[in-house]
């Protein structure tokens, strides 16, 4: 008898031997052809490893450098594994803007990684699909609005909460300080006070857990346990940072509650105080009206608000911060931002008309967000359709990085793309330009939501206390010791520091 005729008797003699190997073959068929396809049109990529793709060749810390260097190998358009999980990136400002504008329908479903997924449960803005992201989406645009967004009304809060922020700087008398809190506390107060329609004070405990727990949730998402969650989460579910984010949002759901609870109470149906009001109110009308399936309820507006909360305060804040460090760090940048404010404003306070007449301090305020560069591989995206883009096949349901890193720091659109140069924003007369390739808030579809907004917020916070002050590192330290090198998160923000605030009054 032949090897192969005693193979397939012993086969054949045995049911149960014989399913298992199907099912081991088939399940090495399935993963196999996962990482494989006939059509060469596919984007092309480096060869993934069995069921861990190539996760060996990724700097889980911060992996949007891995895929920047991983482009100029395989191009604007390419394929990685994260572990089993199929990823199209997208680098480059032409390729980005294309896929993201041109192509906004099919390139514009969020992709929920499992962390979100099990922290969001489908409902609010940021990660959900479909209606309900639409009608939560198309509602939070218009309650923004409605509530100031752009317009005086913001302006005015902002300034009141500049003053408080100016007041808490004062309190360090100079000397070295972290800049992290401070920031935090009034961009988030920003939010409170449009979503609840009142700020908190500064010393309230409930406000600054609040706020320093969605910045930890948001700095841990960003960890390399949690991105391995994401690609095995049946296999690794028990890791530590999944178990505290999750806490995290059970308690701020719990808060959520609380407040509205409060405004529930007081809520007069003709008086819209913030944007929970709204809902409430419009939560109350589908349910007279008998409305089925209806988007307004209590889980979308728990979402929407932690959503709001966390979005909002982390990403200004941050932007902030990297603005004062990189004052500090480049200080005839700061005297030439201090020169053209003492020229135009003087010791008035700053309006968001006074932008159109400080043409460099606009320019440093963009470069800025240029060179911090806080959210660089964008939230995830899906296809929501096959696609063929740029020659390429991209199936439906595909999961899409577009690398906002490969768009700001794109050396076919920027002069010096990894310096920080204000010149950037310049025409050779020093007036202010605006350049395609500015992109920190994405583009199409899912753009920030909050970016007219975030805009009047950097302005006028960033303008406030360089009037103010003077930054400067802490004695001992010299300018070039500052350290540009961010922190690994979910969003990218400065490496521990401390600053010495200085009045110039």
């Amino acid at each position: 008898m032949t090897y192969l005729e005693y193979f397939l008797s012993s086969f054949l003699s045995s049911p149960a031997t014989a399913l298992g190997t199907v099912l081991v073959l088939l399940f090495f068929y399935v993963v196999f052809r996962s990482f494989t396809s006939d059509d060469k049109r596919e984007p092309p990529g480096p060869r993934p490893l069995l069921l861990l793709g190539n996760l060996l060749q990724l700097d889980l810390k911060r992996p949007y450098n891995t895929l920047c260097e991983l482009s100029k190998k395989y191009g604007s358009v390419f394929t990685v594994y994260f572990g089993t999980n199929k990823v199209v990136v997208l680098a480059g400002y032409k390729t980005v803007k294309e896929a993201l504008v041109t192509h906004g329908e099919t390139f514009g479903d969020r992709d929920i990684p499992p962390i979100f997924q099990d922290s969001n449960r489908g409902h609010g803005v940021l990660f959900s699909n479909g209606e309900q992201w639409k009608e939560m989406r198309r509602f939070t645009i218009t309650t923004l609005r409605d509530f100031g967004m752009g317009k005086r009304i913001a302006e005015v809060k902002i300034l009141e909460e500049c003053e408080q922020l100016i007041q808490m700087f004062e309190e360090h008398g100079g000397k070295p300080f972290d800049t992290t809190r401070p920031l935090n506390y009034a961009t988030s107060n920003i939010i409170s006070s449009i979503v609840y329609g009142s700020r908190f004070e500064y010393t309230d405990p409930r406000f600054t857990n609040m706020v320093n727990r969605a910045n930890y949730s948001i700095r841990i998402a960003g960890s390399a346990s949690v991105q391995l969650y994401n690609m095995f989460p049946r296999l690794v579910k028990w890791i530590k940072n999944r178990q505290v984010m999750l806490n995290i949002s059970e308690i701020n759901i719990g808060d959520v509650k609380d407040f509205t609870k409060l405004l529930k109470e007081t809520l007069n149906p003709h008086v819209c105080r913030g944007l929970v009001d709204c809902f409430l109110i419009r939560k109350q009308k589908d349910e007279d009206s008998c409305v089925k399936d209806t988007h307004y309820i209590e889980e979308n507006l728990m979402f929407t608000v932690t959503n709001l909360f966390s979005a909002g305060t982390d990403t200004t804040a941050t932007t902030l911060r990297w603005g004062l460090l990189l004052l500090a760090k480049y200080p005839h940048i700061q005297d030439k931002v201090q020169e053209e404010l003492n020229t135009v404003i003087g010791s008035h306070q700053v309006c968001v008309n006074d932008r159109k007449n400080l043409p460099y301090t606009d320019a440093v305020i963009h470069e800025i967000q240029r060179r911090a560069n806080i959210l660089p591989m964008s939230l995830p995206h899906k296809t929501s359709r096959d696609v063929t883009f740029q020659g390429y096949f991209i199936k439906k349901g595909t999961i899409v990085f577009p690398l906002l890193t490969s768009v700001l720091y794109d050396e076919s659109e920027w002069e010096s793309p990894h310096m920080f140069n204000p010149s950037h924003f310049l025409d050779k007369d020093g007036q202010f330009i605006k350049r395609d390739a500015f992109m920190p808030f994405s583009a199409g579809r899912r753009v920030c939501l909050g970016e007219s907004l975030a805009k009047m917020e950097l302005f006028l916070f960033f303008v406030s206390l360089l009037q103010r002050f003077r930054f400067s590192p802490p004695p001992g330290i010299s300018e070039d010791e500052l350290d540009l090198t961010p922190a690994a998160g979910f969003t990218l923000c400065p490496s521990p520091h401390e600053l010495c605030a200085v009045s110039r009054q």
